[in-house]
């Protein structure tokens, strides 16, 4: 890994910790998945290995901190798995489509992903015996703001980090001669 890629696996890592702490404190964090947020954005900045290995640790690493995501119901390894393959499918949609828009690489990730949460959350609440139909369509609905969120959020993160930079007064500083 490249140190561009750690420092950025770092900070947007640090982000996914931090903000569902803040949106817990309003009441919001499961309806709008704060850790989501900086996760798949991080898919769009670093390679996927990269940014895979950072979302499949993170909600680890925040249950067994701070006990959200919980293990039991095991949330914390559903996000997990949910999160690193939306950031695989997110660099291979990249790699294969260099002009897809963001949008649509980004929708079809998290439907992907959505699919999988909702799949993993079934049969782990088969195996603790409770209604799974129920539990994974409370996991499909429960989630849509949040998944608004990143739908509106995401591609315009994306489209300014790619906008050069604008220095008032500064134009064409290469071009000057003294």
């Amino acid at each position: 890994m490249k140190p561009r890629e750690l420092a950025f696996c770092g900070l947007f890592g640090a982000a996914a910790l931090l903000l569902p702490v803040l949106f817990h404190i309003l009441h919001v964090g499961t309806v709008f998945m704060p850790m989501y947020l900086p996760l798949v954005t991080l898919a769009f900045f670093v390679q996927s290995r990269a940014a895979a290995l950072t979302a499949l640790l993170v909600p680890l690493l925040s249950g067994a901190v701070t006990g959200m995501p919980p293990f039991v119901p095991p949330i914390a390894p559903v996000m997990s798995v949910e999160l690193a393959l939306i950031a695989v499918v997110i660099g291979t949609l990249r790699a294969a489509f260099p002009r897809l828009p963001v949008w649509i690489a980004l929708a079809f990730a998290l439907a992907i992903g959505r699919v999988v949460n909702a799949g993993l959350l079934y049969g782990a609440a088969r195996a603790m015996n409770l209604p799974a139909g129920f539990i994974a369509g409370i996991s499909l609905l429960s989630g849509w703001p949040g998944l608004v969120l990143m739908i509106a959020a995401i591609p315009q993160i994306v489209r300014l980090s790619a906008a050069p930079p604008q220095v008032k007064g500064k134009e064409n500083v290469g071009n000057q001669r003294g």
